[in-house]
């Protein structure tokens, strides 16, 4: 499902416009983001937790070459899905 999918599925279970669906889906992911830039989670209860993790620097290497190459450390957004969720699977 690409997000014009998900976004008139929104629309016509809510019985909104899918302008309205769109707008509201755009909020929810920038409410994300905002949160998780400012090292926060965000949980739904049912279904899951949206997460910052750290992950270290480490050597990696070229496939081209073989070279060995330093990757930096950085933060990546991690998703848990919940107990209903997972059950649901």
């Amino acid at each position: 499902m690409n997000k014009a999918e998900l976004i008139a599925k929104i629309a016509d279970d809510a019985g909104i416009t899918k302008t309205q669906a769109n707008t509201a889906l755009d909020s929810f992911v920038e409410a994300v983001t905002k949160t998780l830039k400012g090292g926060g989670k965000v949980t739904l209860v049912g279904f899951g937790t949206f997460s910052v993790s750290k992950r270290a620097a480490r050597n990696g290497r070229n496939p081209q070459t073989g070279e060995v190459i330093k990757i930096k450390a950085r933060k990546v957004a991690r998703f848990k899905a919940g107990k209903e969720l997972s059950a649901k699977l």
